[in-house]
């Protein structure tokens, strides 16, 4: 568990802002441009010497009025939005300069471990000239794994990224997500990445704590702004079933439940995050005998709220406990006389899962 209660002042912007968060998993920073989000976590590695309040970590007093233990002395890593490795190191060597600050009685994690979780196997002679942008960031990740951290800090570590390079690093900070036993704090500006990565989140406002919560709760919260976005959406925790000839794979949802996805490079078995946006799910009273629309799940209708465009309504629907957004005209909802606690279906293109 991590309790902040922080204030610091500047001459434009002021943080002031308390939340115990979670021990393990991932926790979101999230917000707008300048609303404070790497201005928390350098406070949180020691970096904002002015800042007043105090900060427990597991237990640990790291500041209060008393004391200020300074950065070289909080056990954290922090990942940057570029890598900055040691450009005249190779990978391996690079990686044993995270071990090399830690005493050898208070290592954590094994270096081959680290190889094998960020799949650096075959990248362990190379200079960091030779890597790709989602390579390096990988590099960088494991640096800071090896200093044993107490907390892992990541500063929007694929903002400087390429479309490619995000494909080839996600699947590694998705496997972080579910092996690391220590907390990480994540900073991004991307609902998509939050979406897939994190368990928790701290939405943050001009240097204010806006909520807090479990992201589920906090996507589809309708007094949030994140449920009126234009990518407003929905998570589902699901489970790989099988794949099918047609590319097509089949997960388990909520109750049993079966979702259509053409995702890939998924394995039976496996878990699975899916993000459904809003705007792709329709509203059925039956389900359609001839469509193309393969996911059709039987849900109850718990709150209809109104959309920043007069003209739309959305829709939080219930799925065995699980919650979906839809955002449909105000016409199609009068014309289908929905209303809370009305059982409907909800309609989902596969081709729109990620």
């Amino acid at each position: 568990m991590i309790e902040v209660d922080f204030y610091l002042q500047r001459e434009d912007f002021t943080l002031q802002l308390a939340s115990t968060l979670p021990g393990r998993g991932v926790t979101a920073l999230f917000g707008r441009s300048g609303c404070g989000k790497t201005t928390l976590l350098r406070c949180i590695a020691g970096l904002e010497r002015q800042v007043r309040g105090h900060l427990h970590v597991q237990g640990e007093v790291w500041q209060d009025e008393k004391q200020f233990r300074k950065p070289e002395q909080r056990p954290i890593g922090y990942v940057f939005q570029e890598g900055r490795l040691f450009p005249h190191l190779n990978v391996q060597r690079n990686l044993e300069y995270g071990l090399r600050r830690i005493p050898l009685t208070e290592r954590q994690i094994k270096p081959a471990d680290v190889v094998e979780l960020l799949g650096l196997g075959e990248l362990t002679r190379r200079l960091p000239a030779e890597l790709s942008g989602g390579q390096r960031q990988r590099v960088a990740i494991g640096r800071a794994l090896l200093t044993s951290p107490k907390v892992l800090l990541m500063d929007e570590p694929l903002a400087a990224l390429d479309a490619i390079s995000k494909a080839e690093i996600m699947p590694y900070l998705e496997r972080l997500h579910g092996e690391l036993d220590i907390p990480l704090l994540l900073v991004s500006h991307s609902l998509e990445e939050v979406s897939r990565l994190a368990d928790y989140m701290l939405l943050l406002d001009a240097g204010r704590l806006q909520a807090a919560g479990p992201l589920q709760e906090m996507l589809t919260r309708p007094d949030l702004p994140l449920a009126h976005s234009a990518n407003a959406s929905a998570i589902l925790e699901t489970t790989v079933v099988e794949h099918g000839e047609d590319q097509m794979s089949v997960l388990a949802c909520a109750g049993g439940h079966r979702l259509l996805i053409s995702r890939e490079n998924i394995q039976t078995g496996q878990p699975v995050r899916v993000r459904i946006l809003a705007r792709d799910v329709a509203i059925a009273l039956q389900p359609p005998l001839e469509s193309s629309v393969n996911n059709c799940l039987p849900v109850v209708i718990a709150e209809i709220s109104d959309d920043p465009h007069p003209g739309h309504r959305l829709l939080r629907l219930d799925l065995e406990g699980q919650i979906l957004l839809s955002r449909i005209t105000r016409r199609s909802c009068e014309r289908l006389a929905l209303e809370p606690g009305k059982a409907v279906y909800a309609l989902i293109k596969g081709i729109t899962l990620e």
